[in-house]
């Protein structure tokens, strides 16, 4: 993640930049000890490319027209950063200083660049990178930089090339300038005030004594016409930066002031909140509004549409199973348009989004926005075409991809069709994906069985009951790829025969996968020779080091305990993990946070409740950490609390009561007791305690 400025679910992110981010960097390091300017981005995980961005550099003395030039220095004890104010102290020559100050809107960031200096000032706006045509004007009359970037990192993943994308702006200044110029790799034209090449940038210099400089951004996907709209309508002129601010602090504190928590350390608060602010911040928006109504790009045709408002970002392997949970308990009114904008990208491309990123990526496996979709449908949101949604999970989970037989699919295969379910051809004749002919083919079985859950839950709320049977039926695959001699997960051949090969896994190994049944962990319990040897089991797997809270195929298997009837292990376990994956430290995650997932997980598990399997509509028991939680609930009546007086030092459940009455022996809670009860009341203990066992 990265110090960005923005409202929640925002189109673009503003942040300092200290590198050139790509895929596998971002715009911001820590340990970097300079800042080349400041970005508006659009890049949603570390692991996904940048597109369409716009890049805001101050200076003093003479124009430095290379990124790696025009670095100042700056330390961390100059600079403060919050979801919606961001400033830094930066270092241009000895004893001359530029401070910059940052806000931003969804579609506009706001900024603010303080001089220091016995120099003359300038601001720098890159259109484009080296490689990359785009264009750029300089308008000195209305003090304004606009321009197009053409750029989509990821251009080489899935079919679709989005061949008339640009990513738009246009910056308005509150100075005038004294002169200007363009940029192309390295070289500057003076007095040039419309360019298209590669390498691109602009420059304007401000008038001797310029002491400060206001320079608001907007942004669109549409064409520079609306990212003026935009400009307009979200920051229009003679709005301060404090202002801004101010309106998207109480953007934040809408959310974050929902959650009221006592008994919890400094550390824990500062995770907490940080958490929810990431979590917060995708799927984002990817639609614009003017007066005749509300408008997206879309890569998939390559054409502007009018019609419901639309999200991007959609990182669905990992967000399925708590970052979801997450939104809809903070963010229902956002679900239904999330949910419509996946229905558009079917109606547009054929299929679900699997990770979208302005189009398909094909990266990750399996179809399980059905989940999304299922898990919404099952705690009570339906505000979207539910045929449509239908016909796409049907599709997804029965309609092969292009050329299933000859493609591998691997990860990142470059120009490959909509991956959807690779291998599902002979998935449905075998019952498992066979290794050789689809890459990670034993997680793709494994998954396609949970997504199989998924998509009968769908097809159950759409009036579909007998596809709802034979859904159910078909989730029961994970057995074919039990190993009864090794008790492992592993591949399959297409003749039957085992296959343990490494590479047979997405982003784990067989002792993660053996374990990655969610939706049926007492299914898997009879595969063991007993409840003791799959307790056992899970206690080799912990035990030995096996387990990985850095990626999402670990996040449930904590709750297997409770099917082995050891709940205090599942409680055990989770104290371990949020002590030892989660910190205040620049390091403070174990693992990407993956738009939110990581955060998700620890959140839930603070409260003491996680979405195992989250289209059941239940929440497994683990363990609070607080004394007392008091959550403000949107759709909720009244507040609920969640009591578990001495939860800090005592880690183990001993009763769990719904409204001081109800008593509850099975470590589950449902999503409408947790929207209906007033009070879910933890008596807690230092030692192990019988409460929960031999109830599931």
């Amino acid at each position: 993640m990265i110090p960005s400025t923005a409202p929640p679910f925002a189109m673009t992110r503003w942040s300092a930049m200290t590198r050139i981010n790509n895929v596998s960097t971002c715009p911001y390091r820590y340990s970097d000890t300079a800042i080349h300017g400041f970005i508006g981005t659009h890049q949603p995980a570390i692991w996904m490319g940048e597109f369409g961005q716009v890049v805001v550099a101050p200076g003093v003395g003479d124009v430095k027209t290379n990124f790696a030039d025009r670095g100042l220095p700056f330390t961390h004890d100059q600079e403060t950063a919050t979801p919606y104010y961001y400033k830094v102290t930066m270092h241009a020559e000895t004893g001359q200083t530029i401070t910059a100050e940052t806000t931003a809107t969804s579609r506009v960031g706001s900024m603010r660049f303080s001089f220091n200096s016995r120099s003359s000032s300038h601001v720098i706006v890159d259109a484009t990178r080296e490689t990359i045509e785009g264009e750029i004007t300089i308008s000195p009359n209305q003090r304004e930089i606009f321009g197009r970037n053409p750029e989509r990192q990821d251009y080489k993943l899935g079919p679709f090339k989005a061949n008339n994308f640009n990513g738009y702006f246009v910056a308005r200044f509150d100075q005038p300038f004294s002169s200007w110029g363009t940029i192309t790799n390295g070289k500057m034209h003076e007095n040039k005030t419309t360019m298209i090449s590669s390498g691109l940038s602009a420059y304007v210099i401000f008038p001797e004594k310029t002491d400060q400089v206001n320079v608001r951004v907007g942004t669109s996907f549409i064409s520079i016409e609306q990212a003026r709209k935009n400009l307009d309508t979200e920051i229009p002129d003679g709005t301060t930066l404090e202002e801004t601010s101010r309106q998207i602090e109480s953007l934040w504190a809408e959310k974050l002031d929902r959650v009221n928590i006592e008994g919890a350390s400094q550390d824990q608060l500062t995770i907490l909140y940080t958490g929810m602010f990431h979590s917060l911040q995708y799927p984002n928006e990817k639609s614009e509004s003017n007066e005749t109504g509300i408008y997206y790009y879309s890569g998939y045709d390559d054409r502007v549409h009018k019609g419901a408002f639309s999200y991007t970002g959609y990182s669905i392997w990992d967000i399925f199973r708590a970052e979801w949970a997450f939104l809809i308990m903070f963010a229902p009114e956002r679900v239904p348009g999330m949910i419509t904008s996946m229905l558009q990208t079917y109606k547009e491309s054929g299929r679900l989004p699997m990770w979208e990123n302005l189009v398909e990526t094909n990266i990750m496996v399996c179809t399980w926005a059905s989940s999304m979709i299922a898990e919404a449908l099952r705690k009570g949101i339906d505000d979207f075409d539910l045929d449509t949604a239908w016909k796409a999970v049907w599709k997804d989970a029965m309609v092969p991809p292009k050329d299933d037989l000859i493609l591998q699919y691997y990860d990142r295969e470059e120009k490959t069709p909509l991956e959807v379910r690779a291998g599902l051809t002979l998935y449905k004749k075998n019952g498992w994906v066979p290794a050789i002919r689809t890459a990670e083919a034993g997680t793709r079985t494994l998954e396609y069985a949970w997504a199989d859950f998924s998509v009968a839950v769908v097809a159950n709320y759409t009036g579909h009951k007998n596809e709802s049977n034979f859904f159910l039926e078909r989730s029961e695959n994970y057995r074919h790829v039990f190993n009864n001699d090794t008790t492992f997960m592993e591949a399959r051949m297409e003749d039957g025969s085992w296959n343990d090969d490494a590479s047979t896994w997405t982003e784990g190994n067989k002792w993660i996968y053996t374990f990655n049944v969610p939706h049926n962990f007492s299914g898997l319990r009879s595969l063991f020779n007993g409840t003791e040897a799959f307790e056992n089991k899970l206690d080799t797997y912990f035990q030995g080091g096996h387990n990985d809270q850095s990626n999402e195929p670990s996040h449930a298997t904590p709750f297997a305990y409770l099917y082995a009837n050891k709940p205090h292990k599942t409680q055990s376990v989770i104290r371990d993990l949020l002590q030892t994956s989660y910190n205040v430290s620049v390091d403070g995650l174990s693992g990407n946070e993956d738009c939110g997932q990581m955060s998700a997980w620890a959140f839930f598990n603070y409260l003491g409740f996680y979405p195992v399997n989250p289209t059941t509509g239940e929440y497994m028991i683990g363990t609070p950490a607080f004394d007392k939680v008091i959550l403000d609930l949107p759709g909720r009546q009244q507040n609920l609390v969640i009591s578990a007086p001495g939860a800090p030092s005592m880690p183990y459940v001993k009763s769990l009561y719904l409204d001081g009455r109800n008593a509850l022996s099975k470590p589950i809670l449902t999503h409408e007791q947790l929207m209906d009860a007033k009070e879910i009341s933890f008596e807690m203990s230092e030692t192990p305690q019988a409460w929960g066992r031999d109830t599931l």
